[in-house]
């Protein structure tokens, strides 16, 4: 698809410097003029000194009165954007949910929500939480906060969290609708610390393999990882499927961590290298209690730094297979730096190598970030997610210490490819997407039948309830009664599809939660179904 040639665009950071460059210039000329023949000069020796005679400056001279606390939020994030594509500014009101993900826990009431229909739905109760001891019931309605309605406001999702989080200890009081009852009830709630899970899934796939997906590295990734691989080792885990597909990254440590567990004393996992940073190299110590697993390791498109650490580690060292698309490409190591009050940096100060020493960070121009953002859907465009073929690895090669051919500069190339799956996506299945019904179906449908999914505490009773309904002929009948209606050669095709989200989203409202989901999408997983394959081969 072609696209008309866009004008050159103003470096933004320039952007921002010009106007208060002119400013000054006008602020230069006019005391100069005001003083009556005598000269007036800034001392600017320096690029900070300057900085700061700008703020002055605006401060003690521009004609209208500036919020200048406002102007330097703002400028500070530009200034950050002229650096690489990872180096951020976060605000204070921002840094506790920039926070969350590396924590692993916040301070809140404990419930997972949704809101179709513009309605808050507590989806689930996390066990032992605040919200669970006061008696909060997965499908509980949420009208108002704190005396706030906000049902049928179209508040923003993020909104609703800020106003349900708070510092631990505080109240917060809720005003519930629930199903069944006639009158609201109106029920407060002490806020407490809420873990953050990192580990979605673990369960066993056959008699031998076993699967653990995670979707962060935490503070408490790797006991979670652990927890996950006693559990599966009970069950006769010989072999493990570890998907770390969309898994965006996190901690360093806790992919070294894990990394660890698999390989023995001595073999280099990663090192990091800066300009002003040293070499660091991070060995295995030969205590990791996963040596004896055979591996395979899911990555995709959306896969990035610590997974690409985890999955760059294992490939150089020859020590299991890497199995899916080419990973996202984020090798530069973030530092954190924090300010007296509360707001921070997240700084670019070195890269990561593997151990072959390539660097999996894709090319970026600072001139040029929209290349650099547009990239996954170039990807799309060459026809790499079909075929591994139409990769295009920028980097040279290397090899590892078995002679295998691995590639820097642009991401983790998997070992054995597999193209993402279209089957069953059709007009039809893309319309009932459009318009989220296979969600509301799900919805409405736990909504009927609350209590008896709420007593399922298995995999094979999840399945044996479904086996009660034909879901394929109900949610045909519910799309159509919605405007979306299905030929029988397109809803045949599609079908299975359907189904199987279904399901999973219904399993997703169940006690078994994320396990349950994953755990039924697996039987149209055609990256896992290879993954296990091939570890059934030996490999």
């Amino acid at each position: 698809m072609n696209t008309p040639a866009q004008p050159p665009r103003r470096p933004p950071l320039l952007q921002f410097i010009l106007p208060i460059l002119f400013l000054l210039a006008g602020i230069y000329i006019g005391q100069r003029a005001s003083t009556h023949g005598h000269t007036f000069r800034l001392d600017a020796s320096n690029d900070f000194s300057k900085l700061e005679l700008v703020v002055q400056q605006i401060q003690d001279n521009y004609l209208d009165t500036v919020d200048v606390a406002e102007l330097i939020e703002g400028a500070l994030p530009v200034i950050l954007e002229e650096l690489d594509p990872h180096s951020v500014y976060i605000s204070a009101v921002d840094m506790p949910q920039a926070n969350e993900s590396i924590e692993g826990n916040f301070d809140g009431i404990g419930v997972t929500f949704n809101m179709p229909n513009d309605t808050v739905v507590v989806m689930n109760v996390i066990a032992g939480g605040p919200s669970e001891r006061v008696g909060i019931h997965p499908g509980d309605r949420i009208v108002t906060v704190d005396d706030s309605l906000i049902a049928g406001r179209q508040l923003d999702q993020n909104a609703i969290v800020r106003m349900l989080r708070g510092q631990r200890g505080t109240k917060v009081r809720l005003g519930i609708a629930r199903p069944g009852e006639d009158q609201r009830l109106a029920i407060t709630i002490v806020r407490d610390k809420i873990p953050v899970k990192s580990a979605d899934a673990a369960y066993m796939i056959n008699g031998e393999t076993g699967y653990i997906r995670l979707s962060k590295f935490s503070k408490t990734t790797h006991t979670e990882f652990l927890a996950g691989i006693d559990a599966l080792r009970s069950e006769g885990m010989t072999s493990l499927v570890l998907d770390l597909r969309g898994n965006g990254g996190g901690l360093l440590e806790q992919a070294f961590e894990i990394a660890n567990e698999f390989l023995d004393k001595g073999n280099l996992i990663v090192y990091t290298e800066g300009r002003v940073r040293p070499r660091h190299d991070y060995f295995a110590t030969g205590t990791g209690r996963c040596r004896d697993i055979r591996l395979a390791i899911l990555i995709d498109e959306s896969s990035a730094s610590a997974s690409e650490i985890l999955a760059g580690a294992i490939q150089d060292n020859d020590r299991g297979l890497i199995v899916g698309r080419r990973s996202f490409g984020k090798g530069l190591v973030q530092e954190p730096v924090f300010f007296s009050d509360n707001s921070g940096l997240r700084l670019s100060v070195a890269r990561y190598y593997t151990p072959t020493g390539r660097s999996i960070q894709k090319p970026y121009s600072r001139n040029n970030r929209q290349a650099y953002e547009n990239e996954l859907y170039d990807r799309y465009r060459h026809g790499e997610m079909s075929s591994s073929d139409s990769a295009k690895m920028s980097g040279e090669q290397f090899h590892t210490p078995q002679g295998k051919v691995v590639y820097g500069g642009g991401g983790i190339m998997p070992d054995v490819f597999v193209p993402i799956d279209t089957t069953g996506v059709n007009a039809y299945f893309l319309s009932v997407n459009r318009k989220n019904l296979v969600y509301l179906f799900a919805l409405e449908f736990t909504d009927r039948h609350r209590e008896t999914l709420n007593e399922i505490q298995s995999f094979d009773k999840l399945n044996a309830c479904f086996a009660a309904y034909r879901f394929d002929s109900l949610f045909r009948r519910y799309a159509a009664e919605r405007g979306v209606v299905a030929t029988d050669a397109a809803w045949n095709e599609c079908r299975l599809l359907i189904d199987t989200h279904l399901r999973a989203h219904i399993g997703r409202n169940t006690p078994l939660e994320d396990n349950a989901y994953y755990r039924t999408l697996a039987s149209i997983d055609n990256t896992l179904a290879k993954a296990t394959e091939e570890l059934g081969m030996g490999n």
